[in-house]
Parts: C-alpha cells; sequence; structure tokens
C-alpha cells in the first residue's frame, strides 16, 4: 500500500514537472516568436520567416563585420536562439561599402543579390527596417533646433530630410522637423545611434512592422505604371431602386420622417 502510494505521488509529480517544464518551454517559444518579427537582421536578410529557416546559425556573418555590430542571440534572450541581429542604440550598421557579413553567408539567408545593382554590391539596397519618428517626444517637433538624426544619416538629404515649417507659437522661429522616406531608407540604425534623447525618439524597426499596406483594389490614376494594372480589368454596377432616383430627389424624399 504504502509502495503504491509512493509511486502515486512521484508518478503526480513526474506529470506537474512536465506540465512546468512544458509552459515554460512553450512560454519561451511564444517570446521569441513575439521578439522575432521586432528583431533587425543583417543586410540582404530574407523575409523572417524565410531567414529563420534558412539561416544554419554558423555566425559567419557575425564573425564578418568589422563594427561588431552583429550579435548571435543567446539563451535568456528570448530570441531565435543562434540567429543574428543588431540594436542600433548600441551599435549600429556602419553600412560598409564591400558589405562584408553578407558574401560569407553559406545558406543563403543573407541575399547577395538583393543588395547588389548592375551586378555590384550596393550597401544601399539594403532595407534592413525603416526609422520611425516619435514626433510627441522628437524635440525638433517642439521647436529645439536639433538635425542630429539627419546628419548622421548616411543617405543625406534622402532617406532623411528637413521639412521646414513656420513655429507658430513664437511666430519668428521655425521647425526642422526630421521626415523618414521609406524609398531610401536603410535601416542602418545610424539616426537612433545619435538621437539625443534619454530615449531615442527616432527608432528603427523591422519593414514589415513601420509600413502600412495599401492594397491592390487602390490605383493612382496619375501613374500610368500604376493604372496599367487595372487595364484588363471589369466592373459590375449594382441598381438599387434609390440609385434610380435623382440624387436631389433621394435627397428630399421625406416619406417616412413626418409619420406619426
Amino acid at each position: 500500500m504504502i509502495s503504491d502510494r509512493r509511486k502515486f505521488i512521484l508518478g503526480s509529480a513526474r506529470v506537474v514537472g512536465l506540465m512546468a517544464l512544458g509552459g515554460l518551454i512553450w512560454s519561451a517559444y511564444i517570446d521569441e516568436a513575439t521578439a522575432s518579427k521586432l528583431l533587425l537582421r543583417p543586410p540582404g536578410a530574407l523575409s523572417e520567416d524565410d531567414f529563420l529557416k534558412t539561416c544554419i546559425k554558423c555566425g559567419m556573418c557575425v564573425e564578418a563585420c568589422p563594427y561588431d555590430t552583429l550579435v548571435l542571440a543567446t539563451p535568456g534572450d528570448n530570441k531565435p536562439l543562434g540567429t543574428p541581429f543588431f540594436e542600433p542604440r548600441e551599435i549600429p550598421c556602419y553600412m560598409c561599402p564591400d558589405i562584408p557579413c553578407v558574401p560569407v553567408c553559406p545558406s543563403g539567408a543573407l541575399d547577395i543579390k538583393s543588395v547588389s545593382k548592375n551586378d555590384q554590391l550596393d550597401i544601399d539596397m539594403a532595407r534592413m527596417g525603416l526609422a520611425v519618428v516619435d514626433a510627441k517626444n522628437c524635440i525638433a517637433f517642439w521647436g529645439i533646433q536639433c538635425d542630429a538624426c539627419y546628419r548622421a544619416c548616411p543617405l543625406l538629404d534622402k532617406a532623411i530630410y528637413l521639412e521646414y515649417t513656420k513655429n507658430e507659437r513664437t511666430g519668428k522661429h521655425a521647425f526642422l522637423k526630421p521626415i523618414v522616406d521609406s524609398d531610401y531608407c536603410t535601416g542602418c540604425g545610424l539616426c537612433e545611434r545619435a538621437c539625443v534623447t534619454k530615449k531615442a525618439a527616432i527608432f528603427v524597426l523591422p519593414r514589415e512592422v513601420a509600413l502600412g499596406e495599401v492594397g491592390d483594389h487602390y490605383v493612382k490614376g496619375w501613374e500610368k505604371a500604376d493604372e496599367s494594372r487595372v487595364e484588363s480589368s471589369t466592373s459590375q454596377t449594382t441598381t438599387t431602386q434609390i440609385s434610380k432616383e435623382r440624387a436631389i430627389d433621394s435627397l428630399n424624399d421625406m416619406k417616412g420622417l413626418l409619420d406619426d
């Protein structure tokens, strides 16, 4: 009897232990999956899902980085273990012209074609992320003259430019507001590193997180290339009773409004 009771207690303890361990593992997986969506990867990285499937966690890109920008996720980081990432506020990408981290990748997780132009490496083609300005906490939007992020940008007046507007509060000063152009921003993070505020008021997010999506049903009618997408499309008009009437008659129809 005592032996059976002991076995039952030990068995129950094992089950509880396994459940707790399973919970911890699942929680860690969820944390990693969530954090993964916010990580900044090296230049030329595939989309996050494809990157995680392709990266073999060899660390060769990290070894090739001359600025120690790239690091590998370690246990306790709540990031996909062994994968390379960088934090701009600590060490940004310094936009090496020869992009040493990309050619050494043996698996194709870093796509050399995506950072090449006319078969030549071009770091300006990188899309590691997108800088986002927190207008509420950027002191330039307060009217305090600051162009730290603008000056730090390697694509001056392209990826970041200054928008001049009158400061109505003083009537004699101008705002110099930093504006990010997503067509040119590489996500290097040099702007985030240079920001003078305690917590950076300009920060880099993965493009999938930072960018909106318009949808294919919107067409820029003023752009021929975009308008050509709908040249062969068809339309269908739905006719209702109200659509048969003139607009002015429909607006003046008081039927039902004056009934008791």
